[in-house]
C-alpha cells in the first residue's frame, strides 16, 4: 500500500482514482460499506482512501480528551487488510483546514488528486467549519466533473453504527457490543515499551504499552488475543491485559499491560496488537501483594476458559 500525504504533489500514477473519503476512526462496518462501494465503483483500478492526520478533532482541540480508537498505524495496517493500495493520509493544518467546502472540493478532490469518482457517508461533513454536505458535494462533482456516491448510515440492532457508540461500548466494558460494530476486535496496537518490572517480580511478566491519544476502554481486566507482529516472536497467543493506572502502585498514567500465555521471550521494541474480548473485572487495590497474585491467578484462569471457548 502506497501512503501519499501531500495532496499538492501528487505523482501521475497516484491521480485519477476512485477513492472513499473520511475519517475512518476504529475501521468499523459503516466505513467497510463506503470503501465496499468504492471499490465496486473502479474494480479495475487501485483501492484509495482519502483521510486525515491528525484527526481533525486532535488538530482543532488538542486539549480535549483523548478519543481515538486507532492511532494512525493501526488505521493504515487495517485498511491495507481490507485492500486498499493507495492511502493519501493528507496533513491536516492550517491551511487545509480553512479551505471552504468548494475550495476543498477543487483544490483537493480535482486539481490536488485528480479524483474520478468519490464515495462518502451520508453524514459526510467537509471544509472549513464542517459547513460542506454529503449532497453539496455531489453539487459540486456535476459542477467540477467527478463523480459522488453516497452511502446510508448503518444500524446494528437499535444502534446507529458510529465511532461515538463504539467509544461508548467500550468506556462501559463491552468489548463483545463493540466488536458487533466494528467487525472485528477493538485493538490497541503499538510499540513495547519498558515498564517497571513490576509484574516479572510477580511472576507475570507483562508487555506494555502506552495507550495516550487513544480513547480509553473501562479500566479494569480483559481475556485477549495478541498478534505480535514483529520481530522472532510473531505470531498469535492468548493472554490477560490490564488497562489503566495501576492503582496498587500510587498514582501512574493509564497504560496497557498484557501477560501473553505461555511465553517466553524478549519483546521490547516490537509492535503487537491486543485484541480486546471480554471484560473481566475492573481495577482493584489489594490489601497485600500476595492478594493481587491470587486474584492474577484467578484472573488468568478466566481469561484462559473464554478464549479457548472462541
Amino acid at each position: 500500500m502506497r501512503i501519499i500525504r501531500d495532496y499538492q504533489f501528487v505523482s501521475p500514477n497516484d491521480r485519477g482514482a476512485t477513492v472513499a473519503i473520511g475519517n475512518f476512526d476504529g475501521v468499523h462496518i459503516g466505513h467497510r460499506a463506503v470503501i465496499d462501494i468504492a471499490r465496486k465503483a473502479a474494480p479495475e483500478a487501485p483501492l484509495g482512501i482519502v483521510t486525515f492526520e491528525p484527526h481533525p478533532r486532535e488538530y482543532f482541540a488538542p486539549d480535549a480528551p483523548p478519543f481515538r480508537l486507532m492511532n494512525a498505524e493501526a488505521k493504515a495496517n487495517r485498511l491495507e487488510k481490507l485492500g486498499v493500495k493507495r492511502l493519501y493520509e493528507l496533513n491536516f493544518n492550517a491551511a487545509l483546514s480553512n479551505l471552504s467546502a468548494e475550495e476543498f472540493a477543487q483544490e483537493v478532490i480535482v486539481k490536488g488528486l485528480g479524483l474520478t469518482h468519490v464515495v462518502i457517508g451520508a453524514d459526510f461533513c467537509f471544509g472549513k467549519g464542517r459547513a460542506g454536505t454529503a449532497q453539496q458535494l455531489q453539487e459540486f462533482g456535476q459542477k467540477m466533473g467527478f463523480g459522488v456516491t453516497v452511502a446510508p448510515l448503518i444500524e446494528t440492532g437499535d444502534k446507529l453504527v458510529s465511532s461515538t457508540n463504539i467509544r461508548q461500548a467500550l468506556s462501559d466494558g463491552k468489548p463483545r457490543e463493540a466488536a458487533q460494530m466494528l467487525s472485528h476486535l477493538h485493538r490497541i496496537e503499538g510499540k513495547v515499551i519498558t515498564g517497571e518490572q513490576r509484574g516479572r517480580e510477580l511472576g507475570y511478566p507483562t508487555a506494555n504499552q502506552n495507550t495516550a491519544g487513544l480513547h480509553q476502554p473501562k479500566f479494569g481486566v480483559y481475556a485477549v488475543f495478541v498478534d505480535v507482529l514483529s520481530g522472532p516472536h510473531k505470531g498469535t497467543y492468548q493472554g490477560a491485559a490490564s488497562i489503566g493506572v495501576r492503582p496498587m502502585f500510587g498514582e501512574n498514567t493509564p497504560n496497557c499491560e498484557t501477560y501473553l500465555f505461555d511465553f517466553k521471550g524478549d519483546l521490547y521494541g516490537e509492535h503487537i496488537s491486543v485484541a480486546l474480548v471480554d471484560y473481566l473485572r475492573g481495577e482493584e487495590k489489594f490489601d497485600s501483594l500476595e492478594a493481587l497474585i491470587t486474584q492474577m491467578d484467578a484472573d488468568c484462569a478466566q481469561a484462559r476458559a473464554i478464549l479457548e471457548a472462541e
